[in-house]
């Protein structure tokens, strides 16, 4: 028996929505700071001294638009409602209203006291059920699930891009300064040179490796349609499973197009008219599964 909630009847928001998990917000804050890191040796050490024009301009375009989209991203994964299923739902009264067939089975969490639809998890970070929860993600302060998942994988995708041009560019550099005189390389001295670059060679590195693995774990989800959770517990999969391209047209928004590149845009061409239908109120109900009784 399965728990089947009307699909028109699960309510959905995309609000803009941050936890006030402490851990999560200053793991939010580093990433930013890395990131202007990256952009203040990029610009000040790398770039500007440079005496190529096309060079600095070039690479200062790029990486600056790459690092807009990836704090970008970053932005909208963090704020992003991931896909809460409203706390202290389970009503007899919101059960009634779901319009149920006799037999049908649903599950009440008891932690957040909702209903939940299928594919949804509680989080014990968030303290709310989310639906098609992939996991909790401190490095944006939010869970990635059914809302957000998009822009976490343009997150991880963008500082991959990122990293990975601030890679070729420190190579580049040493390789100018080995060449060249040390003292006409860069505006700080070589002592100062050397070190911001080794500790941006090193946070590129780091980077690179960990958002690399990241995408390509969440592209594989999306492709599967299993989400890390699902994976981890090793469930059963107990509803139908979509095609990779309609998985991933429904991970990004709709068919293939350059939205699915960008941060902007939503993940639905059209809302949903139920999107804000008000909760009936009544008292919290005691049991944890509940049966649609026969009539």
């Amino acid at each position: 028996r399965l728990s089947i909630l009307p699909a028109h009847l699960v309510i959905t928001s995309t609000r803009m929505e941050m936890s006030q998990d402490a851990c999560g917000i200053v793991c939010g804050v580093i990433t930013w700071m890395l990131v202007f890191y990256a952009e203040f040796v990029v610009l000040f050490v790398m770039l500007l001294p440079s005496k190529n024009l096309t060079y600095s301009l070039v690479n200062g375009t790029v990486f600056n638009t790459l690092a807009f989209l990836a704090l970008a991203s970053h932005f909208r994964a963090m704020c992003t409602d991931p896909g809460a299923v409203p706390t202290g739902n389970a009503t007899k009264e919101y059960i009634e209203s779901l319009q149920l067939k006799p037999g049908q089975v649903v599950y009440k969490c008891p932690k957040c006291c909702s209903i939940k639809p299928d594919r949804a998890h509680h989080c014990s970070v968030c303290k709310r059920c989310i639906r098609k929860m992939d996991h909790h993600c401190p490095w944006v302060n939010n869970c990635v699930g059914e809302n957000n998942q998009k822009f976490f994988v343009l997150f991880t995708m963008y500082i991959a891009l990122i990293s990975l041009h601030s890679l070729v560019m420190v190579v580049f550099h040493f390789l100018y300064c080995f060449e060249d005189d040390w003292t006409k390389c860069s505006s700080f001295s070589p002592p100062a040179t050397v070190i911001l670059l080794i500790l941006l060679c090193f946070e590129a590195l780091l980077f690179l490796i960990f958002t690399s693995v990241m995408f390509g774990t969440q592209v594989h989800s999306i492709c599967t349609d299993e989400t890390g959770i699902e994976r981890l517990k090793g469930e059963q999969a107990r509803w139908e499973k979509t095609s990779c391209w309609e998985a991933m047209k429904s991970a990004f928004g709709g068919p293939f197009s350059p939205s699915w590149l960008s941060p902007f845009s939503d993940l639905r061409c059209k809302r949903d008219p139920n999107d804000h239908v008000a909760l009936p109120q009544g008292e919290i109900i005691e049991e944890d599964i509940i049966e649609i009784p026969l009539v």
